[in-house]
C-alpha cells in the first residue's frame, strides 16, 4: 500500500502574494532511495508515484481521494502564518 501526504502548498519565499497557496497537494513517499546514474552520475530511482502530485481544492477531497484509492495518508496541518507589523520608519532606528 503506497503512502502518501497530504498538505498545503506553502507561500514561495520569492513571491509577495499568495497565489495558489489555497490548494491541497497530495504526494506519494518515495518507495526506493535513489541511487546515482552510473553514466551521467544524475541522481535518479525507477520509482514513478514520485513524479505524480495531485491539486485538490480543500483537504476533505483530497482525504476522499486517497481513501477511494485505498492509499495510507497522512494530513500535515497548516503552520499558522505570524504577521511581523513594522512601520517604514523601523528600518532607521
Amino acid at each position: 500500500m503506497p503512502n502518501a501526504r497530504i498538505y498545503q502548498r506553502p507561500k514561495n519565499a520569492m513571491q509577495s502574494g499568495r497565489y495558489r497557496t489555497d490548494r491541497w497537494i497530495l504526494e506519494f513517499a518515495p518507495a526506493e532511495a535513489k541511487r546515482p546514474d552510473p553514466l551521467t552520475g544524475w541522481a535518479g530511482s525507477g520509482d514513478t508515484r514520485e513524479q505524480v502530485r495531485l491539486s485538490f481544492a480543500t483537504a476533505e477531497a483530497a482525504q476522499a481521494y486517497a481513501e477511494k484509492a485505498g492509499l495510507a495518508f497522512t494530513v500535515e496541518p497548516t503552520p499558522t502564518r505570524t504577521l511581523k507589523l513594522q512601520s517604514y520608519a523601523d528600518n532607521f532606528r
